[in-house]
């Protein structure tokens, strides 16, 4: 199977653990009267402090065979998302059975039409958005479709290739951890290679290093890549756990709270082809950025779960509780 992308031959570093600090709270008060200026060196001391837990929280190894759920949002990828599903559908895992939930945004370049087409295909689920809200939205509304006990997000760009499913299964089968992140740096190359446009992605791969700075003080980590596409993870991971953001502060979010919940991310280096913004990149220069140092400080703070739902009244002296009204057909419990 073609991966369309670039390098697969280059020696490729081992795993690399993102541990957690202690002394977070303290850092991040710190950090919060300058969080830019703070963020832009890399080589902020952490503690090496290891963590009180090691490789899963979870009892035992996964039971095989699993279901991997692969969760790819569309929106304006006529020219990719074809080979993206059928990529996806063509991978054979040992012992793993793919689920792929394709959330389709309301494209207006022929890609809805496109994933209307693999409705009725085995092992495909798609669902249809009525309008466009971001990649966030769409990944947050394929987690409530997915039924797998892993759960993987892949893009239907190409940048990636499907060929590193395995290596970023592999740690969470095994229970080595329960939470993987594929890992786009390698050291001595530059992450994007955009021949077209060397200046704009200079400044990429700089910005990169500033916000993976700062997260890393934040919350304590030290990640290469916490921002990248391919997140893999038990699905028990974040059962009950509130996500709210609709566009790319959503790799933030995540990230966030599962390191704040106390999973311990495994980054296992991957091949990574990236694009061109003129190819259809939909990152925004100037709306993105601002976005994410704000998803940075308020992620670190904001509710882990769901509010529980306020419990009813119990019913009055001599009041039976089917006083209160007809149950109207199709709503949900409050």
């Amino acid at each position: 199977m073609q991966s369309g992308s670039h390098g697969r031959d280059r020696k490729r570093p081992g795993p690399r653990r993102g541990g957690t600090s202690d002394g977070v709270d303290v850092t991040v008060k710190l950090l919060l009267s300058a969080v830019v200026p703070a963020a832009t060196a890399r080589s902020v001391p952490m503690s090496s402090a290891p963590h009180t837990h090691s490789g899963s929280r979870f009892a035992g190894p996964l039971a095989l065979p699993l279901t991997l759920s692969v969760i790819m949002p569309v929106y304006n990828e006529s020219a990719t998302v074809t080979p993206a599903i059928e990529r996806v559908l063509a991978l054979q895992i040992p012992d793993v059975t793919i689920e792929l939930v394709v959330v389709e945004s309301n494209s207006s370049d022929g890609s809805r039409e496109i994933v209307r087409s693999y409705a009725n295909t085995p092992g495909v689920k798609v669902v249809l958005q009525r309008d466009p809200r971001g990649k966030g939205n769409a990944v947050r509304e394929g987690f409530a479709h997915a039924t797998g006990s892993v759960i993987l997000i892949q893009d239907a760009d190409l940048e990636y290739t499907v060929d590193d499913y395995p290596a970023l299964l592999a740690p969470i089968i095994d229970s080595s951890t329960d939470f993987t992140l594929g890992c786009r740096h390698v050291r001595g190359r530059p992450m994007r290679i955009m021949a077209d446009a060397r200046t704009r992605a200079t400044i990429v791969n700089a910005a990169h290093w500033v916000f993976t700075g700062m997260f890393d003080l934040i919350y304590g980590t030290r990640l290469r890549d916490p921002f990248t596409m391919y997140k893999v993870f038990r699905s028990e991971c974040i059962e009950g756990v509130e996500f709210v953001s609709d566009r790319f502060d959503f790799d933030w979010e995540l990230v966030a709270k599962l390191v704040r919940l106390g999973y311990r991310p495994l980054e296992v280096p991957i091949t990574y082809n990236a694009r061109a913004f003129e190819e259809g990149k939909k990152v925004r220069f100037f709306r993105d950025p601002p976005t994410w140092v704000w998803a940075c400080i308020r992620f670190r703070f904001s509710p882990l779960h769901r509010a529980a739902p306020p419990r009813s009244s119990p019913p009055a002296p001599g009041e039976s509780a089917g006083d209160a009204g007809p149950e109207v057909p199709g709503t949900p419990p409050l």
